[in-house]
C-alpha cells in the first residue's frame, strides 16, 4: 500500500479517529526511542569505551541509519506487523479497534509499571493488536497465525539463540586471545566495543522502526479503506526517524547513565561479545520478519557471555523476569485490547 503524504495530511483532517491513531503510535514511537534505543548501546558504557554523551550521539546516528537503511533493504518486520491481523472491511470500527489496540499498550504499560511487571513494548503491541482483532471478529479469524508463528519462533528461539552466540563467541574469542597481551587487546576490543555498538544502534532501529511503521500503514489503510500492495513510502521513514531520534535525544541521556552503570561489569571483550551476538540475531530476525524485543535480545546475549565463566554468574532474576514478560504481556495486553474494543465500538 502507498500513501502519499498530502493524503496523510487530507486524512489526518477528515478523520478524528485517524488522527487519534496518529497520535498514539507517534507517541509510542517517540517513547520507544527515549527507552529502548538507549539500553541497545549501553553496554559500551558499562566497559568505559564510551562517555554517556558520545553514546548518546552514537544512538542517534546510527539508530537513524538502521531505520531509513533497512527500511528500503528489507520490510519483512513491517509487513509482518501490518499482516499480523485483520480488522475487517469496515474502516469506522476498524480505526476505532486499532485505537483501542494502542490504548491497551499504553495501559499496560502503566499497569505492569505499577505493579513491577517487565514489560516488552514489541510485546505489548502484538498482544494489543490480536486481542482487539479478536474483539472486533468474534473470534480468532481475525488473527493470522501464519505471521503469529514468526512471534513464537522469535520468543522460543531466538531469545535462546541470543544466549548461545553470546556464549560461543566469548568462548572463541578467549581462546584465539589466550596467549595475547592483554593490554594491546584491550586497545583493539575498545576500538571494536564501539563498532559492534554502533552495529546495535543500526538493527535496533531497523527493527523496531519497522514495527511501528506497519502500524502506521496498517492505520492508514483503514483510513483510506485501501488494500493495494504493501509499500513503505519514504516519508513515513523520515517521519517515523525523526520520533524515535527525538526521543533519544530527550529522554536517552538518563537512560543511557542508568543501565549503562546498573549493568554488570564486564570485560571490553565480552561487551563486544554481546553486542556481535545481538546484532547478528537482530539482522537474521529482520531479515525473515520476526519481530524481536531488542532489549531482551541483548539480554540474552549478556546472559550468554556471563555462562562463559559458568552458568552460575549468570543473573538468572533477569531470565526469570523475562519469562514473567512473556506470561503476563500477552494475555494481559491482549485482554485489555479485547475490552477497550467493545468499549469503544459501543461508545463511538
Amino acid at each position: 500500500m502507498t500513501i502519499t503524504f498530502t493524503d496523510f495530511l487530507n486524512n489526518l483532517i477528515s478523520m478524528p479517529n485517524f488522527l487519534i491513531v496518529t497520535i498514539l503510535i507517534s507517541g509510542v514511537m517517540f517513547v520507544n526511542g527515549g527507552t529502548d534505543a538507549p539500553n541497545s548501546i549501553a553496554t559500551c558504557i558499562s566497559t568505559r569505551c564510551l562517555s554517556p554523551n558520545k553514546a548518546l550521539g552514537l544512538a542517534v546516528v546510527f539508530d537513524l541509519l538502521g531505520i531509513l537503511i533497512m527500511t528500503f533493504i528489507n520490510s519483512t518486520v513491517a509487513e509482518t506487523i501490518f499482516n499480523i491481523v485483520d480488522f475487517g472491511d469496515n474502516s469506522h470500527y476498524a480505526l476505532i479497534t486499532l485505537c483501542a489496540a494502542l490504548v491497551a499498550i499504553v495501559v499496560w504499560s502503566v499497569v505492569a509499571w505499577f505493579f513491577g511487571i517487565p514489560t516488552s513494548e514489541s510485546h505489548s503491541l502484538i498482544a494489543g493488536l490480536s486481542g482487539a482483532a479478536i474483539a472486533l471478529q468474534h473470534g480468532i479469524s481475525g488473527i493470522n497465525f501464519d505471521e503469529w508463528k514468526k512471534v513464537l519462533f522469535g520468543l522460543l528461539v531466538v531469545n535462546v539463540l541470543g544466549f548461545v552466540v553470546g556464549l560461543l563467541i566469548t568462548k572463541l574469542i578467549e581462546k584465539i586471545c589466550k596467549n595475547m597481551d592483554r593490554r594491546k587487546t584491550n586497545k583493539f576490543f575498545t576500538k571494536l566495543q564501539i563498532v559492534s555498538s554502533a552495529s546495535t544502534a543500526f538493527m535496533h532501529g531497523a527493527q523496531d522502526g519497522q514495527k511501528f511503521m506497519g502500524v502506521f500503514l496498517l492505520g492508514a489503510m483503514l483510513a483510506t479503506g485501501s488494500k493495494t500492495q504493501f509499500s513503505i513510502p519514504l516519508w513515513l521513514t523520515i517521519y517515523c526517524a525523526t520520533l524515535m531520534i527525538l526521543g533519544v535525544i530527550i529522554g536517552g541521556k538518563k537512560i543511557i547513565k542508568t543501565v549503562g552503570m546498573k549493568m554488570a561489569k564486564l570485560e571490553k571483550y565480552q561487551g563486544s561479545a554481546a553486542d556481535i551476538a545481538t546484532s547478528l540475531c537482530l539482522l537474521g530476525s529482520s531479515v525473515l520478519g520476526i519481530p524481536l524485543s531488542t532489549t531482551h535480545i541483548k539480554t540474552t546475549a549478556i546472559m550468554g557471555v556471563g555462562a562463559s565463566r559458568g552458568l552460575s554468574r549468570v543473573n538468572w532474576n533477569v531470565a526469570k523476569n523475562m519469562v514473567l514478560t512473556w506470561i503476563f504481556t500477552f494475555p494481559g495486553c491482549g485482554l485489555i485490547g479485547y475490552f477497550a474494543t467493545l468499549l469503544f465500538i459501543n461508545i463511538f
